[in-house]
């Protein structure tokens, strides 16, 4: 019973707990941000700005402590949830945190997005031992438990899924020439390094390797570089604005590599609607979420359940749009982990919790697929199966591959 665990932390004798001494009071703990009435959580994402297509990601996240409220909160706390814009900029990033921290007080930070603004606020956040948890960027980073305990990542590493596909090109492809269109920053840095490990002795089969900045138009000159290259496979390492920019432009240029897309734009509703579904054919991704546009998952219960839930929380939003899916499955990770903390609500207490998952099923992840951390694993996820685009959603294919050590 869940009450009994909470009502013997710390050894308080039933007597005493019942008592009308206040020693029942003992043994709520609580740091800022936390209360008998309420959670208060911190979040950032870019609402505007050239990453502002995973907007959805922070407003289906609001709907969804919302719905928890609705439900009763976390074991009777309304959760209050701060989300703040920071236009995928690291310094406002910086400011907006800051202000979360040192003024709202919030016990933690829930899922902010992108590497380059968690990074700003990386040695900050482990600084004044607040918790970062469950970011939204797959930096292998976010694993560095020694350096940086109060920080942990959700999704699949980008390192891993970067080896994952330099394997299966040397497997499947004949004589790979290929070209590389990566992000210039920490997120693009971290694909790039994974892949060139995975790639070994044959990283001299990259003919061409162009960056891009958020800050450009297009990435049309590049994609124009690597088919000059005499590039015949493509890794695209680029958000979903770029990442679509990238597919329409090989199309108009008539250059037909067997393309690689990174998981972060994914989304048939974002990234490749945009890019066109006929330029999107035989694209290959690696996923470890269901993917809405998949008609295998028309009757699985968890996918029911999520459908139900969009309807009533979120008329009107775009069901194509994985980011939702994305979005709900790791708020149902936070919510367990909050509830898990029972009445001791420290910043100590979240991060034990959050250390603690064993095969944890979180709704909306692959079959076969499940949540697992350790004070010495601060890797949630380490499994994706690849996927291939047909028609207008992607179709799974191979087994499911795990990182080593999950």
């Amino acid at each position: 019973m869940k009450t009994s665990r909470r009502s013997f932390v710390g050894g308080v004798s039933a007597a005493a707990a019942f008592s009308v001494t206040g020693a029942a009071l003992a043994q709520k703990k609580y740091d800022d941000g936390a209360t008998d009435k309420e959670i208060k959580i911190g979040h950032t994402n870019p609402y505007s700005g050239p990453a502002s297509s995973y907007g959805v990601i922070g407003k289906c996240e609001e709907a969804y402590w919302k719905s928890v409220n609705e439900r009763g909160g976390i074991n009777g706390r309304m959760v209050k949830f701060i989300t703040m814009d920071d236009g995928y900029n690291p310094a406002k990033t910086v400011e907006v945190v800051r202000q979360m921290v040192e003024q709202e007080k919030v016990l933690c930070l829930f899922n902010t997005l992108g590497t380059p603004t968690n990074s700003a606020i990386h040695r900050y956040m482990n600084q004044k031992k607040v918790p970062q948890l469950y970011v939204s960027t797959g930096a292998s980073k976010w694993g560095k438990y020694k350096e940086f305990p109060w920080t942990m990542g959700f999704q699949p590493d980008y390192h891993t899924e970067a080896v994952i596909y330099a394997k299966h090109i040397l497997a499947t492809v004949k004589d790979p020439k290929i070209g590389v269109l990566m992000q210039n920053d920490d997120y693009g840095k971290d694909y790039w390094e994974g892949f060139k490990e995975g790639l070994g002795k044959d990283v001299n089969k990259v003919v061409k390797h162009v960056t891009y900045e958020t800050t450009d138009p297009t990435v049309d000159s590049q994609i124009i570089q690597l088919k000059d290259a005499g590039a015949n496979v493509f890794f695209n390492i680029a958000i979903p604005k770029f990442a679509a920019q990238a597919i329409r432009k090989a199309a108009d240029i008539g250059w037909k590599p067997i393309q690689y897309l990174n998981n972060v734009s994914s989304s048939v509703a974002s990234t490749l609607k945009p890019a066109g579904l006929e330029n999107s054919q035989g694209q290959i991704t690696a996923l470890y979420l269901m993917d809405p546009t998949d008609k295998q998952w028309n009757d699985n219960a968890e996918m029911k359940t999520w459908r139900a839930w969009m309807n009533k929380y979120m008329p009107g939003a775009n069901q194509d749009d994985g980011n939702y899916i994305f979005a709900y499955a790791v708020s149902t990770l936070m919510e367990e982990t909050l509830k898990r903390c029972g009445d001791t609500l420290t910043r100590e207490n979240l991060m034990k919790q959050a250390t603690s998952f064993k095969k944890y099923r979180v709704p909306l992840l692959l079959p076969g697929i499940t949540v697992s951390t350790s004070p010495t694993d601060y890797y949630p996820i380490q499994s994706v199966q690849l996927a291939r685009f047909k028609g207008e959603t992607w179709e799974l294919f191979g087994d499911i591959m795990s990182a080593e050590g999950s």
